[in-house]
């Protein structure tokens, strides 16, 4: 069994190397289950819902990292409790857009970075001793950097700004957001894949290549990779 996790700052082009990943591993027959988080639609987002639509606090820092952080691990309990923890036990490899390690890149920030640390190690025993959840095995982190993101995130909504959630709308966020994300990478051993040259992405099957490599698919399929 294995727990392949991609994640990111918004904007980062995580949705579309997840679907690809996802596509790759059906058309080769690989036995998977994908999974996103957060589970949106579901009542156990609810708290989380009320959080990104700002009936909580209209900035990101009005909600502190450790109740934010909860509000995203109880999804996810209620999600491995009620749906996909026979997957787990099961062997399936489970490739999941987002997990645990989302609260490293989106709810630390929110702290002085001398107390990042302290938080990593909460977090960890929070989510994977405290509540059961199961450890990531691979880590991949798409390093976009904000701009592009920011530029990514315009045409995802049509230049809609009022379609952005709580943490897409605030640009600083976003940045300080890649900060923490690379500290956790660095800290927890994350797989980095940078994914612009500093202004433009590179094209999208560039990025996956990449993918590809750090999950290993060509030694799960190496007659046709």
């Amino acid at each position: 069994m294995a727990i392949i996790v991609l994640d990111g700052i918004d904007g980062s082009g995580k949705s579309t190397q997840y679907e690809k990943l996802c596509a790759c591993f059906a058309a080769h027959g690989l036995p998977y289950r994908s999974l996103t988080f957060p589970n949106y639609g579901h009542p156990s987002c609810t708290l989380v819902d009320l959080y990104l639509s700002g009936a909580l606090g209209e900035h990101p820092s009005d909600i502190n990292a450790y109740a934010s952080s909860s509000f995203y691990a109880c999804d996810r309990f209620v999600s491995y409790q009620q749906d996909w923890s026979k997957d787990y036990h099961a062997g399936k490899t489970l490739l999941m857009a987002r997990y645990s390690t989302s609260n490293l890149t989106h709810q630390m920030v929110k702290l002085p970075k001398d107390q990042w640390d302290e938080f990593i190690r909460w977090s960890m025993d929070y989510e994977h001793v405290r509540l059961g959840l199961p450890k990531p095995d691979l880590v991949i982190f798409l390093d976009m950097q904000p701009e592009t993101s920011r530029r990514l995130l315009s045409h995802r909504y049509q230049g809609d700004e009022s379609k952005r959630d709580l943490h897409e709308a605030d640009f600083a966020y976003l940045m300080a957001c890649r900060t923490s994300g690379l500290y956790a990478a660095e800290k927890l051993g994350w797989q980095v894949i940078s994914c612009c040259d500093g202004l433009e992405p590179y094209p999208i099957e560039t990025i996956f290549q990449q993918v590809k490599e750090c999950v290993n698919l060509s030694h799960l399929i190496p007659e046709r990779l």
